[in-house]
């Protein structure tokens, strides 16, 4: 039972340390608002630890953050002390230094908040359609053709709200020249907006319908639609009502949330190497997906669950190869080596 919970708060830490904190707005404010000493904040162990704070308090609450190591002197220890209750005093006291600014840099500190709120409400509307369409492609009873169409709907609409989060956070290349482009594709090459613009791309032109595919997209939108919802309209009298009980579920499950994405995207793979045996194969789909999975086992932004993944599948897999298919060990070990590089 111990080694269980050791194992779920590992998980739990891995995916707090490839948690994109730079696109997300709350976390520079609170790192804002964090008072420590110049040469504390500069020490990747103390951004570390304020960094799963932050993941604990504001993604999933049940990370446990172990106590900080007081290494130096007492005169570095009382401060770092104090900061970890002064985070949660920042929200009044930015209030306070906004309130004590003069005009014109109130209007021009409001506006990147009004052209945020318009990005965050277009991808709630996309991430709301697209759930209900997705919804919509599973229900069994559905008719056919209509399941189909909004199968194909909700990756077009997951696709475009990725290429959306990509432009809000990039914008475009500075240059259409090959170098320029190079850069750009570099710097967006690993983000999870990308990785679901892929996937989406890879089944968008695919004549399969697998509708397995459509449990990392409804998680995705899921999430996104909650978080939107409990951080707008909480003090709503309908959110209240209806609303704060699945939003409050979907924000304290987020880990089994990706732990399924994660089963499910890897099942997926090994679905198309069946399909390989059929008449609906398509060789290159399936050669696009595996290259899709490496790069999301080897992206900070994903790795943490999909390595987890693997590594259970390897501690059950090896031992029967070992046992019972000593033949396949060179085709496995090759296939691990590409796999690392």
């Amino acid at each position: 039972m111990g080694d269980d919970r050791e194992e779920a708060q590992k998980v739990k830490r891995m995916a707090a340390a490839a948690y994109d904190y730079e696109n997300d707005a709350r976390w520079a404010e609170y790192w804002s608002n964090i008072l420590i000493p110049p040469h504390m904040a500069s020490r990747s162990e103390v951004v570390d630890h304020f960094k799963r704070k932050f993941y604990q308090r504001y993604v999933d609450p049940a990370l446990v953050v172990e106590a900080m190591p007081t290494t130096g002197s007492s005169q570095t220890t009382k401060p770092s002390a104090s900061s970890t209750s002064s985070s949660d005093q920042a929200r009044p006291r930015s209030t306070g230094s906004a309130n004590r600014s003069s005009g014109p840099s109130v209007t021009s500190g409001s506006n990147p908040n009004a052209v945020r709120w318009d990005r965050q409400t277009i991808q709630f509307s996309v991430n709301a359609w697209v759930f209900v369409v997705a919804v919509l492609a599973i229900i069994p009873i559905a008719p056919r053709n209509l399941s189909n169409r909004a199968y194909r709907l909700s990756f077009m609409g997951t696709a475009c709200s990725s290429l959306y989060s990509l432009y809000m956070l990039y914008g475009k290349p500075r240059a259409w020249n090959l170098q320029a482009l190079q850069l750009y594709f570099q710097s967006i090459f690993a983000t999870k907006d990308f990785i679901y613009f892929i996937y989406c791309l890879t089944f968008l032109t695919s004549h399969l319908c697998l509708k397995f595919s459509l449990i990392p997209i409804l998680c995705r939108s899921l999430e996104n639609v909650a978080k939107f919802l409990r951080r707008n309209f909480s003090g709503s009298n309908l959110y209240r009502k209806y609303l704060e009980d699945p939003c409050l579920w979907v924000e304290s499950n987020l880990t089994t949330l990706s732990i399924l994405s994660s089963h499910s995207e890897i099942g997926l793979g090994f679905l198309l190497i069946i399909s390989l045996l059929s008449w609906q194969r398509n060789i290159i789909q399936t050669f696009m997906y595996w290259q899709l999975l490496k790069l999301i086992y080897h992206a900070p932004a994903t790795a943490g669950y999909h390595q987890s993944v693997w590594a259970k599948i390897g501690r059950t897999v090896n031992p029967l190869v070992h046992q019972y298919c000593p033949f396949l060990r060179t085709p496995v070990s090759a296939v691990q080596r590409w796999w690392l590089r």
